[in-house]
């Protein structure tokens, strides 16, 4: 039932990708970060140097599955593209007025999303659910992410549906044999790495220029790691949320 349900909110999701009317590339293309300072040669520093906090949970989350046999489905995938958007998201921020820089950013993203619902899919449904959504929305995003260039809405749809269906499976219980990911906590670092996004000129001026929201949305959004990191503990003695 719970796999029949899954495929039908992907299906919903794919005509929509499919049937929504077109949207101009520039429609959410803003070139303009707040923060433009250089430090030690590099351009706009704070948003390019943040994105190594991706490559590093990328690369520790990489070490932790070395440890694990029962790492649910798509795991390597997320950390993959953790490192992915971290070098696509610091290409694109050295020069932001390059808008077709931003499909290095979105590749990178477009995997590590897939995998974040492969792994979903497989604590919440089953192995083979989460075998299936990995790869449809690993298709699905890297799609989306080229066609972005000329028609933004299957990017939307990819992003924000997808978000809503992880967040249908983080209210969903945990399946037998699961090891336990907080889908909830991943979701809420997401959340908060997007308001940083919309307050980027608000949390610079709040901080006296110290730091900028889209600065701070990079290392939220990286955080979001941290709930799986967690439960690949080498001990494999991590209780099951609640």
């Amino acid at each position: 039932m719970r796999e029949s349900w899954l495929f039908g909110a992907l299906f919903v999701l794919t005509l929509a990708a499919l049937l929504a009317p077109a949207l101009p590339p520039a429609a959410w293309h803003v070139a303009h970060f707040v923060d433009n300072r250089s430090w030690l040669g590099i351009p706009n520093a704070g948003d390019v140097l943040s994105n190594l906090a991706f490559v590093a949970m990328g690369v520790w989350g990489s070490e932790r599955l070395r440890a694990r046999n029962d790492a649910p489905v798509g795991a390597s995938w997320f950390f993959v593209g953790l490192i992915l958007t971290g070098l696509g998201s610091g290409f694109y921020h050295l020069d932001p007025y390059a808008p077709e820089r931003l499909v290095a950013d979105r590749l990178g993203m477009a995997v590590a999303f897939a995998g974040f619902l492969g792994i979903a899919a497989s604590e919440r449904i089953s192995t083979r659910a989460g075998e299936a959504v990995l790869v449809l929305t690993m298709i699905a995003g890297l799609l989306a992410a080229w066609v972005a260039r000329e028609n933004l809405a299957p990017w939307v749809v990819v992003q924000f549906g997808g978000m809503a269906l992880a967040m249908g499976l983080a209210l969903t219980r945990p399946r037998r044999g699961a090891i336990g990911v907080r889908l909830g906590g991943v979701l809420l670092f997401y959340v908060l790495a997007k308001l940083f996004e919309l307050g980027d000129a608000a949390v610079f001026e709040a901080t006296g220029h110290v730091i900028s929201g889209h600065t701070l949305k990079h290392l939220a959004a990286a955080l979001a790691a941290w709930p799986v990191i967690r439960v690949l503990n080498p001990t494999g003695s991590v209780p099951c949320p609640r």
